[in-house]
């Protein structure tokens, strides 16, 4: 709550969407915070916006951010802000600046080594340093096949400072009738290690759907 106003600070969940492919995976995260009435900082990084574009086929223009972001996510986009990959002057680059946390979806084993190193090349690898040193929830969901060692060896090391580490690996147990139930799978896992309510994917309940389904099978 702001001391002077009465109005409820707005401490919003970090969201960088790099050049990996899979930027499904990041429509459906954002639209999962969105719905579950969190604020968000969207950081879209130079080579997310080419891989932007060759997915979806638009991208995000500083200028009309807005505008191209609600048509992205279908959703009302009130309650987010659109920070620059080149600006480093922006909140998130700050300690001081409050946040819940951050996820990197889909995050590429090169933004992952510069997070591990703190090399803070761009405002997506500078806020994600920030957040571990912050001691706050930092998820990355690793989008690449098959790992060198030297970025495994990255991954273990953010693992050891309290990252989480998400490989881009959705499951088939949840009812999957598409792509996109993978997707959401995947999507809903994220938002679980962020405490995040949602219905995107059909809990685990420990019965298997043949045995229900088959009278035999008992």
């Amino acid at each position: 709550m702001n001391e002077f106003t009465g109005v409820p600070a707005r401490i919003p969940w970090v969201v960088g969407v790099t050049g990996a492919s899979g930027v499904a995976y990041a429509t459906s995260v954002l639209r999962g915070l969105l719905d579950a009435g969190e604020s968000v900082d969207l950081v879209v990084s130079k080579a997310g916006r080419l891989t932007m574009l060759d997915e979806l086929g638009f991208s995000i223009r500083d200028r009309n951010w807005r505008e191209d972001v609600a048509a992205w996510l279908e959703r009302d986009v009130s309650d987010v802000a659109y920070w620059s990959a080149t600006d480093f002057a922006a909140g998130p680059s700050s300690g001081s600046y409050r946040m819940r946390g951050m996820i990197v979806v889909p995050a590429t084993t090169a933004v992952v080594a510069g997070i591990a190193t703190g090399m803070s090349k761009d405002l997506i690898q500078r806020a994600g340093d920030v957040v571990l040193k912050e001691g706050l929830k930092l998820v990355l969901v690793v989008r690449e096949a098959p790992l060198r060692a030297a970025a495994l060896e990255h991954m273990s090391s953010l693992a050891r400072e309290g990252a989480v580490v998400m490989p881009a690996s959705p499951a088939f147990y949840a009812g999957v009738k598409d792509v996109q139930d993978l997707v959401d799978f995947l999507a809903g896992r994220v938002l679980d290690q962020c405490g995040i309510e949602h219905d995107l994917y059909r809990r685990w309940q420990g019965n298997l759907r043949d045995a229900e389904s088959d009278p035999e099978a008992s």
